[in-house]
């Protein structure tokens, strides 16, 4: 048995807390074995086939958070729209997505994982489309909201379905595909954006996704597991409602701390709106019947450092690509096309990092080792960044710090999903993906939030000029003090039980 399936293919672990069946009526079974003698000849194709149906759902997922940031400046010369509509048509996505991935996540356990897939790509697609054929302001603001919504039960739905049909050692080779999928889209966003609205036009940023999740649509049935979690006796919509809305109010929170500093009064009360609403999660939890995340599950090292590490490391991975978007426009100068051009090598080192690094990685050291060698690596690339000059060479300066932040990313990302997946029943693959997911979305909110402020701060006080920000200096604290954050997580991964 390979290391990966000693550490990712057992369900139960001695971290894990006792009694929670007892409390829940969650009936923890063993993964699915699946004898060599009674597979069909199809069946490898067939299997190869599901996975990409799920990676492709997670990588236009990805696409979306990241490729209509580029095109704001045409949709709002087109549209017309108002300072604060253009911030919301980019925050309405992020803020939709990240607060309802944990509650997507749990509705799959209860409705089906499959049937939780459909309706997340159609409702996403529809979102899409009306994105894209937006007549002004309102509408294109509400189809991005109809865009997070799907994408949350997408991206959960099929994360879990991932978990469910690839036991043991086909984990660990789906899940380097699956990381291989976010990377690859977070940063191919970044690239294609500007060349995608130059030549097509701003509508073509939507409209590019839609042949993949139409596809999704008529391929899932028949290639996607349909079974369900089992029986539930209830749907904790109390619980649901507080931990969605907590987490609204925190990522709120920070997408206003760039413009309006952490003392003001839509920062303040958004923090003070997401403690009251997680401390009446947490009572609700205590008293009803079927929790939506049972606290018993914290008990557990693994999960509760899990799902740290899953913030912290989202805080350092998934601001990356924004700081080095802006980074290069506005530090080096380059023109919105030419810095997606920049990109490019992040996308295919990144890609090519998952499919075949990962893997053997995963293979020869286990998640926990994995997740650590590439935190470190994510901060020797943000310090390679951090020292690039203001008439840097992209060639020497900057080429290799991308190279690096790729690889640290393709190395950390997945592992900590897996980390997760251990401490939580294997009926529950729903929870277990939202919240790997949601962790990581805060991270990345919250992250981008810090590291834009030290960046701010950093540059006035090197005498950049109020309007001048985000400065080379100030890109070089950003950077620093997103090493540091990555360097911090990696030590507290060394602290994951080994099992």
């Amino acid at each position: 048995m390979s290391a990966v399936t000693s550490r990712v293919a057992t369900s139960g672990t001695r971290s894990d807390p006792p009694g929670i069946e007892a409390r829940t009526g969650w009936a923890r079974s063993a993964e699915p074995a699946e004898p060599a003698d009674e597979r069909t000849p199809r069946e490898p194709l067939r299997r190869r086939a599901a996975l990409a149906v799920l990676v492709s759902a997670q990588f236009v997922v990805m696409l979306d958070s990241s490729i209509v940031n580029v095109a704001l400046p045409s949709i709002q010369n087109d549209l017309g729209l108002s300072p604060a509509g253009l911030a919301w048509v980019a925050n309405a996505y992020v803020l939709t997505f990240g607060a309802l991935l944990l509650l997507a996540g749990r509705a799959a356990d209860v409705v089906g994982r499959r049937r939780m897939f459909l309706v997340g790509t159609a409702v996403f697609t529809i979102g899409t489309v009306v994105a894209g054929l937006a007549p002004g302001e309102g509408v294109l603001v509400a189809a991005r909201v109809v865009q997070g919504a799907g994408a949350a039960a997408l991206s959960s739905a099929a994360m879990s379905l991932l978990l469910v049909m690839f036991p043991g050692a086909q984990r660990a080779r789906a899940m380097s595909t699956w990381g291989a999928a976010s990377t690859l889209g977070g940063a191919t966003g970044v690239a294609a954006g500007g060349l995608v609205t130059g030549t097509l036009g701003w509508s073509w940023v939507f409209f590019a996704s839609v042949p993949v999740t139409l596809a999704g649509l008529v391929l899932a049935p028949r290639l996607l597991d349909g079974a369900t979690g089992g029986a539930r006796r209830g749907f904790d919509a109390l619980g649901a409602a507080a931990i969605t809305g907590a987490v609204l109010a925190l990522i709120r929170a920070a997408l206003a701390v760039p413009e309006q500093g952490w003392g003001s009064t839509t920062v303040l009360s958004s923090a003070v709106l997401a403690a009251v609403l997680l401390a009446a999660f947490v009572l609700t939890e205590r008293v009803v019947a079927d929790p939506l995340v049972p606290l018993e599950l914290f008990r557990s090292r693994t999960v509760s450092l899990g799902v740290t590490l899953g913030v912290l490391g989202g805080a350092a991975r998934a601001s990356t690509f924004v700081l080095v978007a802006l980074y290069l426009q506005q530090a080096l100068l380059m023109a919105p096309q030419a810095a997606g051009l920049a990109m490019v090598p992040t996308s295919l080192a990144g890609f090519a990092v998952s499919l075949a690094l990962l893997p053997r990685v995963l293979s020869a050291f286990g998640p926990r080792r994995s997740m650590v060698v590439g935190l470190v690596v994510l901060a020797g690339g943000h310090l390679w960044l951090a020292r690039s000059p203001v008439d840097a060479l992209y060639a020497v300066d900057v080429l290799p710090g991308l190279l690096l932040v790729a690889t640290g990313v393709a190395l950390s990302f997945t592992p900590t999903t897996m980390v997760i997946s251990v401490g939580v029943p294997a009926t529950h693959t729903g929870l277990a993906s939202g919240l790997a997911s949601s962790s990581t979305q805060v991270g990345a909110a919250l992250g981008l939030a810090a590291f834009t402020a030290v960046a701010t701060a950093a540059g006035k006080a090197a005498g950049a000029g109020p309007t001048a920000g985000l400065s080379a200096p100030g890109f070089a604290a950003a950077f620093t003090a997103a090493a540091a954050v990555a360097l911090v997580t990696a030590a507290l991964a060394v602290a994951l039980p080994r099992r």
